[in-house]
């Protein structure tokens, strides 16, 4: 019985492997709906199959996009990706065209890496009277490339796109992208760049998962991000962007129709502009020990002059020295060489240190306060300047536009403020120790914590590093760790500056130079012959005599006489 038992099942083996592969298939399905966000894990050496169904028949394409925090993974038209029919990246987005009848569709998921890829997939849905973005690639493997790609650098980031096409009925042929320029064609359709900052500080899947669906369609992209500038199809399809590392942005784009009131939107690419994979300083290690350490100490003296820097007024002179040397020849070494970043941080604080000595050292030989006032004056000129082109005002297109423009401006707000000084050299001096101080500990926090305010400074470090900054966007994120460290820099500011001012009210404006006190105390020993000092020997003389009173033989006391024989 057995034997006949085995004789009938011996025909059905062959077809085994292809039960379990049809199983293994209906594991490894996820039904997509439109507008319906679905979380997908990818195993490794697995593909899971994205069903989409229910497409309403007013719908004339859809994209289905897929989002991870910083692995790859494949999306494809056919179950083995292959050129011109997938799609690796982080951001990942196909756009399919529907065919007459077509209720659902199915692309295909899976791991290019050896590792799970966990990520959050949508389908959105289009008509046909919506652009198609992507549809006039010229570049990418991809017939239509809905895809927004992004390149970084410590300076700047680079958002480009493929222009879109006009929008067109269930199989009917697409609009010819180049036939003309006319109204008629692609050419009338404007792109809206938009951006969506992430909170501060948060490299966590769940929070770039609650950005993604919050500015995924085009609804939650205008009430949330920021349109920061608008395109048309005759201007290259390309935005730059200042580089904000360890701090998670959204860029997106919508296409309009301008004459048919209609939009579209491509795939929205996330960025935190540093890298997970790296070790030494990747997003999770962001900041380097030698920054930590170089303004830690920084923090610490401006906390000391925000508080006395005008009553110990040679340590606020060396720190304003220190400073404005150290600034500017670590701009010099970085533009000249390519010394690594530690060496020049450390070159750059031991020029600093000589600039500061210097300073002091020209107050105490020739005693000009008013000349050390105005390095203090240009100091505060410099971070005032910095604040207000930190401001919207700096994104306006006559300062991107020209780096003349900018460094003027820039040039003449600094060297206006140490007028000022003329007038009110204590006041001016201390409102310096007050606000200059006070932002040293900000940087000396941001060392730890991140927060938009140190890029005050920093954009103008990198506008003189960097040639190409004048083009890019600064737009930098304000949240509640922004407010919380301007209402730090405010209150320590005000603090410092009323101490400061009440204290040094019955003072001397600025105490006297050291060698001119010298040469005051030594003329009057010369004329003043009344003076008891005037008789006292002066110290090579002092120091003469007692040389020769260790080295002289003692004569023995008494008095000698010849003995009488």
């Amino acid at each position: 019985m057995s034997r006949w038992i085995c004789c009938l099942l011996l025909p059905l083996l062959p077809l085994l492997p292809s039960m379990r592969e049809v199983q293994a298939q209906v594991e490894n399905r996820v039904i997509f709906l439109p507008g319906t966000f679905q979380n997908v894990s990818v195993s490794q050496n697995e593909t899971v199959q994205a069903v989409v169904s229910r497409i309403p028949s007013d719908v004339a394409f859809v994209t289905l996009q897929f989002h991870t925090l910083h692995r790859n993974a494949t999306l494809s038209y056919t179950r083995k990706p292959g050129p011109g029919l997938s799609l690796t990246a982080v951001d990942s987005g196909l756009l399919s065209a529907l065919q007459p009848g077509q209720t659902s569709l199915s692309l295909f998921l899976s791991s290019p890496d050896s590792d799970t890829v966990s990520g959050t997939g949508v389908i959105l849905a289009f008509s046909s009277t919506d652009p198609v973005p992507g549809a006039c690639n010229m570049e990418s493997n991809l017939d239509v490339d809905p895809n927004i790609y992004i390149h970084y650098n410590l300076y700047e980031t680079t958002v480009r796109f493929a222009p879109a096409n006009l929008g067109y009925s269930r199989g009917e042929a697409p609009p010819v992208c180049d036939e003309s320029t006319e109204t008629n064609t692609r050419w009338r359709l404007q792109y809206d760049v938009y951006q969506y900052f992430l909170p501060e500080n948060d490299l966590s899947e769940r929070s770039l998962f609650s950005g993604i669906q919050a500015v995924a369609d085009i609804q939650g992209m205008v009430e949330n991000g920021r349109r920061v500038m608008t395109l048309l199809s005759s201007d290259m399809s390309t935005a730059v962007f200042n580089s904000i590392p360890g701090q998670g942005v959204i860029y997106s784009v919508i296409v309009r129709d301008p004459l048919l009131n209609t939009s579209a939107s491509y795939v929205p690419i996330h960025t935190y502009a540093c890298s997970f994979a790296s070790t030494l300083d990747g997003c999770r290690t962001l900041g380097k020990i030698s920054t930590k350490v170089f303004f830690t100490i920084t923090g610490l003296a401006g906390l000391f002059v925000c508080f006395f820097g005008h009553r110990f007024f040679k340590c606020e002179l060396f720190c304003m020295g220190f400073s404005f040397a150290a600034f500017f020849f670590f701009v010099l070494i970085t533009r000249t060489t390519e010394l690594n970043y530690d060496i020049r941080l450390t070159l750059s604080a031991v020029i600093g240190v000589v600039g500061g000595v210097l300073l002091v050292m020209s107050w105490w030989r020739f005693g000009s306060v008013m000349a050390c006032i105005v390095v203090v004056g240009l100091m505060l000129g410099f971070l005032i300047s910095s604040t207000v082109l930190f401001t919207p005002l700096g994104d306006l297109d006559v300062f991107r536009r020209s780096d003349v423009v900018f460094w003027v401006t820039f040039c003449c707000i600094m060297i206006m403020v140490p007028l000022f000084f003329v007038r009110w050299p204590r006041e001016g001096n201390i409102v310096t120790c007050g606000v200059v101080g006070a932002y040293a500990v900000v940087l000396a926090v941001n060392a730890y914590i991140y927060t938009s305010l140190s890029y005050i400074t920093l954009n103008i470090l990198k506008r003189f590093l960097n040639n190409n900054f004048s083009s890019m966007f600064t737009d930098v994120p304000f949240q509640t760790v922004d407010y919380i460290m301007i209402t730090v820099w405010v209150v320590l500011g005000v603090c410092g500056i009323v101490l400061q001012l009440y204290r040094e009210r019955s003072r001397p404006f600025f105490p006297p130079s050291p060698y001119l006190m010298w040469l005051q105390e030594r003329e009057r020993r010369k004329t003043n012959v009344l003076d008891p000092s005037h008789h006292f020997p002066s110290l090579p003389n002092r120091l003469l005599a007692r040389v020769r009173q260790l080295t002289k033989r003692a004569e023995p006391a008494g008095e000698h006489t010849p003995l009488l024989l």
